[in-house]
């Protein structure tokens, strides 16, 4: 069975593994997460929300990998403008398809919701991450430009 098919929107139910996964990303990469106990009531109402969706990669039960994604208006285009928060293979089971089939199904949602754009963010040093965006059609030069889109982050 090719794991790259099953790619699956996550149900409310299912909040407790998005959470999981979720710390097992931000411990991989050394990077300060909130407890279960934060993230779950986070992932029920992201996932409960029609402007959020969090995709799964093969069993939803025990997942190899996950997207989450969030909507919002915009004044740049009809629909709605995504935003890809994250995407995360689990190790071992990366180069198998499974970041492309999960951005695929990300931008097929975004679609299919009449969304015009999608914004992604990217540390500059994560070389792999860029070199894997890029390889989908993903830039960090405005159309029209020759200068980098940068992003500002200011926490409250």
């Amino acid at each position: 069975m090719d794991p790259t098919a099953d790619i699956s929107l996550a149900t409310v139910e299912q909040a407790p593994v998005a959470a999981r996964l979720q710390i097992a990303f931000n411990e991989e990469f050394d990077t300060p997460s909130p407890t279960f106990e934060t993230l779950l009531p986070r992932f029920r109402a992201l996932i409960a929300d029609r402007d959020g969706l969090v995709l799964l990669a093969g069993d939803p039960d025990d997942p190899l990998g996950y997207a989450v994604v969030t909507l919002r208006p915009t004044v740049y285009c009809d629909g709605p403008l995504a935003t890809l928060d994250e995407l995360y293979v689990r190790p071992g089971r990366r180069n198998l398809g499974l970041g492309t089939a999960l951005l695929n199904r990300a931008i097929a949602e975004l679609r299919a919701r009449g969304g015009g754009e999608m914004h992604i963010n990217v540390d500059e040093v994560d070389i792999d991450a860029r070199r894997f965006y890029e390889r989908h059609g993903f830039v960090n030069i405005e159309p029209g430009t020759d200068y980098r889109m940068l992003c500002y982050i200011r926490e409250f």
